[in-house]
């Protein structure tokens, strides 16, 4: 496969697309995934090359600089993240289609580099309480990093319409059956 297919899946922080991601991930496709790098610290028991490149902001700008990005975002103040060009070409390589979990300007960047190679997914919780309980619960970040997180959501719920499809994940189970319909219909060769 010189040149494989996109998929990207965005949405607000907590509405269920790293779940989906890895979802599809466990299905027998022919998929990679993208790894992001970002200059954010590691969370939990994220690691290196696995679950992102952590980069310093140093390192990141460098890279910019370099023009090693497809597309990168500072999704927060001093927070920066973005797809690299050797991701794209590595997964593509190995013969794979490259699944994202990106940030939604992130998403509509690849969509407009690539519009025919690219189906992107937004994932939209049930609503901005349901998004809350799920950040909450998933106590990863302090109270100013929530807020920051839900203050940026109503902003990113904006751009859904930009998408080619927009997935409610109000029933994970339903989302995910849902999703894997979407791609095995977007890779099927046509």
């Amino acid at each position: 496969m010189k040149k494989g297919k996109l998929i990207v899946f965005s949405a607000p922080s907590g509405s269920g697309k790293t779940t989906l991601v890895n979802h599809l991930l466990k299905q027998d496709l022919p998929l990679g995934f993208s790894i992001s790098a970002t200059s954010r610290a590691p969370r939990g028991s994220e690691k290196n090359g696995k679950d992102y490149y952590f980069l310093s902001k140093e390192s990141f700008n460098k890279k910019i600089n370099e023009n090693a990005f497809i597309e990168y975002e500072e999704v927060y103040e001093g927070t920066y993240y973005g797809t690299l060009n050797s991701e794209i070409k590595r997964l593509w390589k190995e013969g794979k289609h490259v699944l994202f979990d990106v940030d939604v300007e992130g998403g509509l960047n690849i969509k407009k580099k690539f519009p025919e190679n690219t189906l992107s997914i937004f994932v939209q919780p049930p609503s901005i309480k349901e998004l809350e309980i799920r950040l909450r619960k998933r106590a990863t970040e302090n109270e100013e990093k929530i807020q920051q997180r839900l203050n940026k959501s109503a902003e990113e719920l904006s751009f859904s319409k930009n998408f080619d499809v927009i997935l409610i994940n109000d029933n994970m189970n339903e989302a995910k059956k849902k999703s894997v319909n979407l791609v095995k219909q977007f890779i099927k060769p046509r």
